[in-house]
């Protein structure tokens, strides 16, 4: 009868190795007894302790350091864990940032990055990951868009290196690989907002890479249609020294010729990238990150067939576009990166590091293609001999598009950042000084004949309908510092704050900028569930790069000032049991209030900006999403996002027209647009990754990848009046991944020569890209017919297509 009375509380977790890999068989005793458990196959464990009393849990294992946590619970309250055990060693323990637990930092989502290579995407990698929380509009890209925000708002950091991407890439299908090799990567902490000042000045995401530091021999290897590659790993016998090397190649030749413009495609990309690290000393780490990534992209178009057209008074389902192609397209993009830092544990306490990283970009385009077209009504009789030929012509011309463009892009870094823990404060700074230099050559020029009309029309003349030509060559010294401290605000109150400030000053512009942050958690003691209510505000600022800089006529706007934003965001995150799972609840809300901002149209995956600080804007939304094991052993993700973004251009004045009977202009209003959507704003985004496996079967396997957005607004480039003017219709994608396990981790029925029997495991799985074959729709083609009037013609993404893929691990 005392038994059943007694007060208890459960505790739960995950442990994991220093690679983020789970520990089965690991023993949990209750310090003092005898009693305990052990860890699953998944690593996972779950214990009833006495509630309302001081309790320690042991974990032991062989190989590894014993590790002690100590817990005082409420009567049948549940805390969940996750305790990362390290391998025996004679090193220093690194500072322990128990003050920065993920769950009480704003806008944080912490991603497995093991499901990267399962996720069923034309793209993969850890982006297509972050998407599903983001939404996403095109699947030939790793770009994402967060809160409103372009993707140049977005930093990216490897081992605390920041790393970039190309400039001059126009559409998804000249991308290559995205900088992160999933498959070397231990962590993913990614930040929608509010995120601290120890990060850098940009306005909308950080998105937090950790390589893994491994201590044994090991890899991967995985080959299919879209994309091949390796991954080794080892350290020596001390531990001392470990290497982490990966190799990929890609190639989109498959995915692009499903399209609807025919031609030769031969997109080829290829990305090398190392790891070391050495353990110089116990108190010294050095560490080397190293990139190479090359892509080359060539096109020879012959033929494409659009079809649907919009915003016209002429509207029709049949209307067709047909194009002929003479000419060629090859862009090349090359990247390096070098990064070193330097480790020192002064104490236990106290960790210095220094940095230093140089980043170069070579992007050359050269684009010299005509096309002759013919538009208008299509045949979709087929009982008719014409079916599928334009039968009823509304207009035909003739355009030209021709580049030679050359950028070349050099960053150094030196920086260096301290962390020391004192008491119930964990105090981080910084010091960065960066070096940008720029060297670009613009020269590019479109010509459009429009039913034997040259535009813009001009008689007795022959103007272009855009043209580039333009030099910059400049160098511009940034520097930036920070100072926060995250701290407990009492042993009972359940609160912590983070409070920080950042500076930073650029010689281009000569503008000092100050940033201060702040984010705050609380978590109720006497509360039965598990719940942390968070939040943060703070200013964001973000000074100019080379493509902010460049206006549409490819001037450069030298005296660019840095966009500027005010925001704040609050929410929970709620753990709890449902049907016997254990899962993450979180929800947040948050407003983004922007000024000198630089106004831009998207055109596929390319940004064209006005290169003035002519705008203000504002973001508002709600965000919510569910993660765990809605199948047991099997992590799935469930996001719904609701946002508005708008923005207010200066001076964005248009002429409306009133004509005559004979269409002549006869009386004209000046006009002003006020406030309009953003490029990016999106009202409702849902993004599912969903696994599951046969009740009978862990070894088959299927993942399910859905993304939803609603419509998004399209600006006809360098247009007041039609700024807004067309629609792109909501994109909707269904991807479909089965994984069938070919070889398990037993490896005692192999035989001692059987050439598979170092192996963990081998999975070969079956994908289907765009299982409802919807055409998604990224830009439109602007066409003119014979009465001046203009058509859309939609620029379509990927149909449905297969891939295979056969992944091995040892």
């Amino acid at each position: 009868m005392v038994w059943a009375q007694a007060k208890k509380a459960t505790i739960t977790g995950i442990v994991v190795n220093e690679d983020d890999r789970p520990l089965p068989g690991v023993s949990i005793t209750l310090l003092g007894k005898t009693a305990g458990t052990s860890t699953n196959d998944s690593g996972r464990f779950r214990i009833q302790v006495v509630a309302e009393k001081a309790v320690a849990l042991v974990f032991t294992y062989t190989g590894y350091q014993t590790e002690q946590r100590n817990f005082l619970l409420n009567n049948k309250e549940e805390e969940t864990i996750t305790l990362r055990m390290t391998r025996s060693s004679t090193a220093l323990p690194e500072v322990t940032v128990t003050d920065e637990r993920t769950r009480r930092e704003a806008g944080l989502v912490t991603i497995n990055p093991k499901q990267a290579i399962n996720i069923p995407t034309p793209g993969g990698g850890i982006e297509s990951l972050i998407k599903v929380f983001v939404g996403s509009n095109n699947e030939l890209t790793s770009n994402y868009n967060v809160r409103g925000g372009s993707y140049d708002e977005n930093l990216i950091y490897v081992n605390d290196f920041e790393v970039y991407r190309p400039y001059l890439v126009r559409n998804g299908q000249q991308e290559g690989l995205s900088f992160i090799n999933p498959e070397m990567t231990r962590s993913v902490n990614f930040y929608e907002g509010g995120f601290q000042a120890k990060y850098g000045d940009k306005l909308s995401s950080v998105l937090d890479i950790a390589y893994k530091k491994p201590k044994t021999f090991g890899g991967s290897a995985y080959i299919g249609l879209l994309e091949q590659g390796l991954e080794l790993e080892g350290s020596t016998k001390n531990s001392r020294f470990s290497y982490l090397v990966g190799a990929r190649h890609r190639n989109n030749r498959n995915l692009l010729s499903s399209q609807e413009t025919k031609g030769n495609y031969v997109p080829s990309a290829v990305d090398f990238q190392s790891l070391f690290t050495w353990q110089v000393s116990p108190r010294w780490t050095a560490e080397l990150l190293t990139n190479f990534s090359g892509n080359k992209f060539l096109l020879q178009p012959t033929f494409s067939q659009p079809s649907a057209a919009v915003f016209s008074p002429y509207y029709s389902a049949n209307l067709g576009l047909d194009i002929y192609f003479n000419g060629r397209e090859e862009d090349r993009y090359r990247t390096q990166m070098a990064g070193i830092s330097l480790q020192q544990q002064v104490h236990k306490n106290l960790r210095l590091k220094w940095m230093g990283s140089w980043y170069r970009d070579r992007e050359n385009e050269n684009i010299d293609i005509t096309g002759a077209y013919l538009f208008g009504e299509r045949s979709f009789d087929e009982s008719k001999h014409d079916f599928g030929e334009i039968v009823n012509p509304l207009g035909a011309g003739v355009f030209q598009n021709y580049a030679r463009n050359d950028l070349k892009i050099d960053v150094w870094n030196f920086s260096h950042k301290g962390y020391w823990d004192v008491g119930n404060h964990f105090v981080n700074w910084g010091l960065s000084y960066d070096r940008q230099l720029v060297d670009d050559h613009l020269n590019e020029f479109e010509y459009q004949d429009s039913a034997g009309y040259s535009l813009p029309y001009q008689p007795g003349a022959l103007p272009l309908y855009k043209r580039l030509k333009s030099t910059a060559d400049f160098g511009v010294n940034r520097y930036s510092a920070f100072i926060q401290d995250n701290f407990a605000l009492g042993d009972s109150s359940g609160f912590s704050l983070q409070a920080g400030v950042r500076f930073n000053y650029n010689d281009l512009n000569n503008e000092f900028l100050i940033s201060p942050r702040a984010g705050i958690s609380w978590k109720p003691r006497n509360w039965k569930r598990d719940i942390i209510f968070r939040g943060s505000a703070g200013i964001y600022q973000q000074p100019p790069f080379y493509r902010e800089m460049r206006r549409y006529d490819g001037t450069v706007n030298y005296d660019l000032k840095a966009q500027k934003s005010w925001q704040v965001s609050g929410g929970f995150d709620y753990n709890f049991n449902a049907f016997g799972r254990q899962l993450k609840w979180t929800a947040e809300a948050y407003y983004k209030s922007l000024w000198d901002v630089v106004p831009y149209d998207i055109d596929n995956v390319r940004m064209r900006y006005y290169g003035e600080n002519n705008a203000k804007a504002y973001a508002a939304g709600i965000e919510t999403r569910i993660i765990g094991d809605i199948v047991k052993d099997a992590e799935s993700y469930f996001s719904l996002g609701f946002m508005r973004t708008r923005e207010d251009i200066k001076d964005d004045y248009f002429y409306n027209y009133t004509l005559d009977s004979l269409n002549q202009p006869v009386d004209s209003t000046l006009t002003q647009h006020g406030w309009l959507r953003r490029p990016t704003d999106r009202l409702i985004t849902v993004g599912i990754f969903f696994q599951d496996y046969l009740s009978t079967n862990k070894n088959f396997k299927i993942y399910v990848n859905t993304i939803y957005g609603s419509n998004l607004p399209y600006n006809i480039p360098n247009s007041a009046k039609y700024r807004n003017a067309l629609i792109i219709d909501p994109y909707l994608r269904i991807d479909l991944g089965f994984s069938a396990l070919l070889l398990t981790s037993d490896r005692s029925k192999r035989r001692s020569h059987s050439p598979f029997r170092d192996f963990d495991n081998i999975w070969a799985t079956l994908e289907v890209y765009n299982v409802i074959d919807r055409p998604n729709t990224i830009s439109y083609l602007l066409i003119k017919d014979f009465a001046n009037t203009t058509y859309a013609i939609p620029n379509r993404l990927t149909p449905r297509l297969l891939n295979l893929k056969l992944v091995a691990r040892w």
